[in-house]
């Protein structure tokens, strides 16, 4: 007797003793963070705790009139988290100034066809075994070109017509009439890099026809499927900016579609930063990166990184794709998500113990990096406090020489 009395006070000790529970908890009447988190105000950073924020109609309400908290939104963070995290020095609004377009210009490297009419002398013609390339007259590094009765001429910095009308002139002087025609044959002094999550990195040619990013992107065979489209990084004279294609994509905002220039380096990242993390008494399922049994019951997933699509997913969807709630095991009650992104961390809680909740939660967006957390409910931590004291009653029985029950 002595001894049953005896386990049942240890058992009854360890009942308030957080420790001997397994796992991850939060308080039912917790309003505040347990622990201190690093806090950006007023240009400074202090360590204060967190207020944990209900998820109402009226927080939705107030998240719905800031248009950022709309994937499109030019401050939506999911635009700026990529810097924040690399601390790239990207240009405050993202895109370089708009120049006006202008015709191409003859570089060093490139080839020139020169053809003068009813003079085939002065004509190297293209034949079975030369291609026009071949045939062609190559601007050298200082950017000059010869050619037979008009000597050197500059032809880098000037279009084709500025080097027609010089050859004319100076031709005329040999010539009546003079006709002829220039063209590149072959455009090798101006280049862009396209670099990152394309599916053929390397080198794109700029051409008579003006290069922009979207035909960069498209030359290199599109998007690859960790590609982040929302976050390309143009690199131009020591500066970085920042091109939104998918605003292209579905805003109609040309401005993203930036002629490039020779030089540029595009950088399209992948998409690392646009997770979201599901831990706690979510449904098991195939995709959790790890899952562990509960004792009495069925394996449930303990964590699940998720994807953002386009920069954009809801509370709901992040919890249906990570298998939904554990009927069995979870607390609908206390479901929360954790915000640490851009130095303003939050802390939010959904009380979803009635189904229509979950309308709430469609309507809640997330943002890249947020823990999404789902408590276990208290009869499920009992019997986790029984199975680990089990043991010992076991054996404080069998040494009283008390017949272990089956």
């Amino acid at each position: 007797m002595r001894i049953e009395i005896l386990l049942t006070l240890i058992v009854l000790s360890q009942l308030g003793a957080c420790s001997v529970v397994p796992g991850m908890h939060i308080s039912h009447f917790a309003s505040e963070s347990s622990v201190e988190m690093p806090v950006t105000e007023s240009n400074a950073t202090i360590l204060k705790k967190l207020n944990i924020e209900p998820i109402t109609a009226q927080l939705i309400v107030d998240l719905e009139k800031d248009f950022n908290n709309r994937s499109l939104g030019s401050n939506n963070v999911s635009n700026l988290y990529f810097d924040y995290r690399i601390g790239s020095q990207a240009t405050k609004n993202g895109l370089p100034p708009k120049e006006a377009h202008s015709q191409y210009r003859v570089g060093p490297r490139d080839i020139l066809n020169v053809t003068v009419w009813d003079h085939p002398e002065l004509t190297i013609p293209a034949g079975e075994f030369r291609s026009a390339e071949t045939a062609g007259t190559v601007v050298g590094e200082d950017g000059n070109i010869f050619y037979p009765y008009a000597g050197v001429i500059k032809a880098a910095g000037k279009t084709v017509e500025e080097i027609r009308e010089e050859l004319t002139q100076k031709l005329s002087v040999y010539i009546e009439q003079v006709q002829l025609d220039v063209r590149v044959t072959a455009y090798r002094s101006q280049r862009v890099y396209v670099v990152g999550e394309v599916k053929t990195p390397g080198i794109q040619l700029v051409k008579d026809i003006p290069l922009t990013v979207l035909e960069a992107i498209n030359s290199a065979g599109g998007f690859d499927v960790e590609a982040d489209s929302r976050n390309i990084i143009l690199t131009r004279a020591g500066k970085t900016y920042n091109v939104n294609l998918l605003a292209l994509y579905e805003g109609g905002d040309l401005r993203q579609n930036v002629t490039l220039q020779h030089g540029d380096v595009l950088n399209v990242p992948d998409r690392q930063f646009n997770k979201i993390f599901v831990f706690g008494d979510s449904t098991s399922g195939t995709t959790g990166t790890g899952s562990a049994s509960i004792p009495g019951g069925s394996s449930s997933t303990r964590s699940k990184s998720l994807y953002m699509s386009k920069g954009r997913m809801t509370l709901a969807e992040a919890l249906s794709d990570a298998g939904g709630l554990n009927q069995e095991f979870s607390d609908p009650a206390r479901i929360f998500l954790f915000r640490g992104g851009l130095g303003k961390p939050k802390i939010f809680h959904l009380d979803a113990k009635s189904p229509d909740a979950l309308l709430l939660a469609d309507r809640f967006p997330l943002q890249p990096r947020d823990v999404i957390f789902v408590d276990r409910a208290e009869g499920i931590r009992w019997n986790q406090i029984i199975d680990q004291v089990q043991p010992t009653i076991n054996l404080l029985n069998t040494i009283a020489g008390v017949p272990t029950p089956r």
